[in-house]
């Protein structure tokens, strides 16, 4: 039976990465791997919908999936991203997730599509105490009010809320999932970690 709700899955990995000295972060590598494949081999298994929001080394990103790059110029952070993946996509909903993010929980995708309904712009994950604003899924409703904020020069994606319809998707349960990998500090941390385990 085919899905009521087809979705495009996005792996934003266009951002400048300032607290990794400028490094494309989704090429940096974890336990020898790259870090967007560690994204990319957790969602591939949940499904075979998956594009990647880049901005440089499109050609390396593209032995993965297909890439895109933001529309708009002057980076304006995640929701360029998350503008250029809806602007792209075919598909009535579209989810996110970052690349610097490795250890996406198994059933992220069945969680967001358990919580689709016809009355809600975004869908947000949730840790049980805050909101995780890059892991998301937009309505292409939004794309009108993501239009219009980015026009007045807003960036900060929690404004963005108060002139959408939101809900939200319960990982308190599996907070791992936003563990996500800003310094090369924490790279090192979790990369001897994974070489202990």
């Amino acid at each position: 039976m085919p899905n009521p709700h087809p979705v495009s899955w996005v792996i934003l990995a266009g951002g400048q990465a300032t607290r990794m000295g400028g490094e494309d972060k989704g090429l940096i590598e974890l336990a020898g791997i790259p870090l967007i494949h560690h994204v990319f081999n957790r969602l591939s298994a949940q499904t075979d919908s998956i594009s990647i929001n880049a901005n440089r080394n499109l050609d390396e990103y593209r032995q993965l999936a297909p890439v895109f790059k933001d529309e708009l110029t002057g980076y304006p952070g995640p929701l360029g991203g998350i503008h250029a993946g809806l602007t792209h996509s075919s598909t009535h909903w579209v989810g996110f997730v970052p690349c610097d993010s490795p250890y996406l929980a198994d059933d992220y995708v069945k969680r967001f599509m358990h919580e689709i309904s016809d009355d809600i712009d975004i869908l947000v994950a949730h840790d049980g105490e805050h909101q995780q604003p890059v892991f998301c899924m937009y309505h292409q409703n939004a794309l009108p009010k993501l239009n219009q904020f980015l026009e007045r020069g807003e960036r900060k994606v929690r404004l963005l809320y108060r002139e959408c319809k939101v809900g939200y998707v319960d990982f308190s349960d599996a907070t791992h999932c936003f563990i996500n990998l800003n310094t090369p500090q924490q790279l090192s941390e979790y990369g001897q970690k994974n070489d202990n385990q």
